[in-house]
């Protein structure tokens, strides 16, 4: 069920009953008219102080479900993000398409993807890229890259073939509370459309135009 609250109705590129179904139809529009890395998304957590922390990941799945479904994303589990979000499962995320002149913000609960989804993706990888999960002790110092291609050839070596997804590496998923769409406007007279929801296992949503 949504709501508009300000009156009129959903329209244009905005018009949908589903932000997660509109987030996809934005993102397939990027896919076509980026030059590279349309998914890749801004993600903000903080650490069990407050301190905030922000970086670029890339955004591997929006999920069909709206109830148990969110926006996926894969890291080493003991980085600096996976460390934050153990201490405060929230987190915050902003995509930005040029190309579009649109961008989507969202924030809400984060949670574990389960290990036979992260074991799927995590085996649709480059080989490479699979070893390099093994290898990076992502966040924390490194004498040089020296190494790290070190470590990189000795679990080449012990795992030639097809490398288990390591222990410390998998998927989180945020399942939003808040979701909102922009799209630029002449003169800065921007459209913003901001949807909420109570739980982040409603489907019930509440739409709002903000101001520019």
């Amino acid at each position: 069920m949504v709501e508009l609250t300000t009156g009129g109705r959903l329209g244009g590129i905005f018009a949908t009953e589903d932000p997660y179904a509109l987030a996809r139809a934005w993102l397939a529009e990027a896919e076509a008219r980026e030059p590279e890395d349309a998914n890749a998304v801004a993600l903000a957590t903080a650490d069990a102080q407050g301190m905030p922390n922000v970086r670029m990941v890339l955004l591997k799945e929006i999920e069909e479900s709206q109830v148990r479904g969110g926006f996926v994303f894969y890291t080493n589990f003991e980085s600096a993000k996976g460390a934050e979000l153990k201490a405060n499962a929230k987190a915050a995320m902003v995509f930005h398409w040029k190309s579009l002149h649109r961008q989507v913000r969202l924030r809400g609960v984060v949670e574990l993807v389960p290990p036979k989804q992260a074991d799927a993706y995590y085996a649709s990888r480059a080989y490479q890229s699979r070893i390099g999960a093994w290898a990076s002790r992502q966040s924390r110092p490194l004498a040089n890259r020296r190494t790290l291609m070190a470590e990189v050839a000795k679990l080449a070596a012990k795992y030639p073939l097809k490398p288990p997804r390591p222990e410390h590496w998998g998927g989180y998923r945020i399942r939003p509370t808040e979701i909102e769409f922009w799209a630029n406007g002449d003169f800065r007279l921007h459209d913003r459309f901001r949807w909420t929801r109570m739980k982040p296992d409603s489907t019930s949503w509440t739409v709002q135009r903000l101001s520019p």
